[in-house]
């Protein structure tokens, strides 16, 4: 007899930030609003942090989203995705 299927884990989110981002703000408010946890990347406390985002995302702007390995982009980014129906296929792991 099998066991149960367990359900697919969600992809992690990371959320590169900075003290004084609105969009930083606006993007964990979106995030909270559907539910999720997410990890946060303070790259103005670690100045290694802020390399690795430039590194993974050719961008020096925050936020910067990650949903698993995909690179989602900003905030708008993440609310052009969303609008389009693409944000919740990534979360629920379907678009990986």
């Amino acid at each position: 007899m099998n066991a149960p299927a367990q359900p697919a884990q969600p992809p992690e989110i990371i959320v590169y930030t900075s003290a004084v981002c609105g969009y930083c703000v606006a993007a964990k408010n979106f995030l909270k609003s559907r539910g999720l946890e997410w990890k946060e990347v303070r790259i103005d406390l670690d100045p290694q942090a802020r390399e690795r985002m430039v590194a993974r995302t050719r961008r020096t702007s925050v936020p910067q989203i990650f949903v698993g390995e995909t690179h989602v982009g900003g905030y708008d980014d993440m609310m052009a995705l969303h609008r389009a129906g693409g944000f919740e296929r990534l979360i629920s792991g379907a678009a990986e």
